[in-house]
């Protein structure tokens, strides 16, 4: 008899991306610093209130807007991929509950503080859309895909479909 040898099994090759293949470039952090959705959006809003706090203590209302943008850049920039809807959506409303809230603080009655909102939000409108767009951009560069959201379709006998080609 002749013994044989048993044999190993051998790996198919790997084979390298194709040239034709392309895939779109995402930004990602070197970091490793990751936040969460609920994280990006405490730490967005801690740095609202405090430096519209700062805005508040020495008239400086620049400082609060340009560290906004900043911060919205940078917050948007570490945030994990999935928590990427909740920093595209919460900009305005930080940047508004954060100097209601500074304002508050800093007011000496409750008229004067409704005022200071008021101006605080006219006066940083420039800011503050520049901040939102640039929360925007910078998700979508780092792969954010809204889903786009399609009505029922409404039926005569009462049920419903998805709009579109086949019902689907």
């Amino acid at each position: 008899m002749t013994q044989t040898r048993a044999q190993t099994p051998t790996r198919a090759p790997t084979r390298a991306p194709s040239p034709d293949r392309r895939t779109a470039p995402r930004l990602e952090p070197r970091a490793s610093v990751r936040l969460t959705g609920r994280g990006a959006v405490a730490a967005l809003f801690t740095l609202c209130f405090v430096t519209q706090l700062i805005a508040d203590w020495t008239g400086w209302g620049t400082l609060a807007g340009a560290a906004f943008v900043c911060g919205c850049g940078a917050v948007t920039y570490y945030t994990r991929t999935s928590g990427l809807r909740a920093v595209v959506v919460a900009p305005p409303l930080l940047f508004f509950v954060g100097s209601a809230c500074a304002e508050v603080i800093t007011a000496p009655g409750a008229f004067l503080a409704a005022e200071g909102i008021v101006v605080t939000l006219g006066t940083s409108a420039p800011w503050l859309f520049t901040a939102t767009a640039l929360t925007v951009v910078v998700a979508i560069g780092r792969g954010y895909r809204p889903a786009i959201w399609r009505p029922a379709i409404w039926r005569p006998d009462g049920s419903a479909r998805r709009g579109g080609p086949g019902g689907r």
